[in-house]
């Protein structure tokens, strides 16, 4: 039985809009597969060798004989299409009720609480996208030391700063004032610190961020895992979507290849159960920014790395490559897109082309995890672990 299992979320990389894709406004979607159809191909000879085209339902990458890895897709069950619903989903929640969202701004009695409260007046206060609202109030806030304050169509609060005018340690602070407030009626799923630096027309973002999420409602796979003894190893924005229930360690990283050197950095050490990973950069940096080809670039990217992750892993390891939720650069707006979710496994004693087919939930991805570490299974997903185990 495996003492190790590493789940890399590529987050955002979805494979086709599942059958309720309308429901969210979604007609068409398919991340990976459109961004392929833009550049009439895609280098990725690792992900297909893992067994990516031969994913039920999945065109346009091709099917090969004999892939390495076992592979499949799921659908989600949750009311959701954000990072919290994913994830949790992942490892054994259902999220029947949608988390709250604020699409004309957040009502005037929250944002005088919050200035009061943090002593700041508030600038902005609307559904933007994070770059072009420092385009469009970031002068303003160097000036006059109001913080910017937006939202999206996901559940967030999110507070963009510049850092040499208010500091980390304020911002952070601001963050959990705001966490406190928008609980019950309005809870949110997260609470964003947006730190930034640079001048006007020359702004960017740093890799500062940090997320204030909910607690899971019940204890997941990872308070699972922990109960046992096991390590649950957090690599980059994991602790946060979690709130750091059911974490015995973690490590916030700066890039998607900064999180594969932490991962693989973790691999190396003398650990057991759990290696989590989110690989944020396709999301954040690409799929909302709707830039396909720097999306295509860092698919490509993660690529070139597979051969060394797959290097790093013991004899009793277990690889799992999954996405969260889908965000289509080629499609219009700015959002997370309702998509089918790709999983692929590989490892010493995983059988070469084992066919997951579709799964009807992100939880048989946790099922499976706590099947192979041998811990209490979750209320929701079922194993696949007798499928894909030789």
């Amino acid at each position: 039985m495996s003492k190790r299992v590493v789940l890399i979320v590529m987050d955002s990389v979805g494979i086709g809009q599942l059958p309720d894709a309308k429901k969210f406004g979604d007609e068409g979607v398919n991340t990976l597969g459109n961004i392929i159809k833009s550049y009439d191909g895609i280098s990725i000879p690792n992900l297909t060798k893992l067994g990516i085209g031969n994913i039920n339902g999945f065109e346009q990458v091709k099917e090969i004989d004999s892939p390495i890895g076992a592979f499949g897709k799921s659908a989600e069950v949750s009311q959701g299409k954000d990072t919290t619903t994913g994830h949790w989903e992942m490892v054994g929640l259902r999220v029947d009720e949608p988390f709250k969202t604020f699409p004309d701004g957040f009502p005037k009695d929250v944002i005088e609480e919050f200035e009061s409260k943090t002593g700041r007046k508030v600038i902005g206060n609307k559904p933007a996208s994070g770059t072009a609202i420092l385009d469009e109030l970031g002068e303003h806030h160097m000036k006059t030391g109001e913080v910017i304050v937006y939202t999206s169509a996901d559940s967030v609060f999110q507070i963009a700063a510049h850092e040499e005018v208010v500091s980390l340690d304020e911002l952070y602070k601001m963050c959990k004032i705001a966490r406190e407030m928008m609980m019950g009626d309005n809870a949110l799923a997260r609470i964003i610190a947006r730190p930034f630096v640079g001048e006007p027309g020359n702004f960017t973002r740093t890799s500062n961020r940090r997320d204030f999420s909910l607690d899971p409602y019940e204890d997941t796979i990872l308070d699972n895992i922990k109960k046992t003894g096991q390590d649950v190893i957090a690599v980059g924005k994991i602790e946060d979507i979690f709130n750091g229930k059911g974490i015995t360690e973690a490590v916030h990283t700066k890039s998607n290849m900064d999180g594969v050197d932490q991962t693989i950095e973790y691999m190396k050490k003398d650990n057991k159960g759990l290696i989590f990973t989110n690989l944020v950069d396709f999301d954040s940096k690409y799929g909302h920014r709707r830039n396909v080809e720097g999306y295509k670039n860092a698919i490509e990217e993660l690529d070139l790395r597979i051969p060394e992750i797959i290097d790093n892993l013991k004899d009793e390891d277990i690889l799992i490559l999954t996405a969260d939720h889908g965000n289509d650069p080629t499609y219009k707006g700015t959002d997370h897109t309702r998509e089918y979710i790709p999983i692929l496994v590989y490892g010493k004693n995983i059988k070469s082309g084992a066919n997951i087919g579709v799964r009807t939930t992100f939880s048989d991805i946790g099922a499976t995890i706590a099947d192979i570490l041998e811990t209490d299974l979750p209320s929701n997903g079922e194993s696949f672990k007798n499928l894909i185990l030789k």
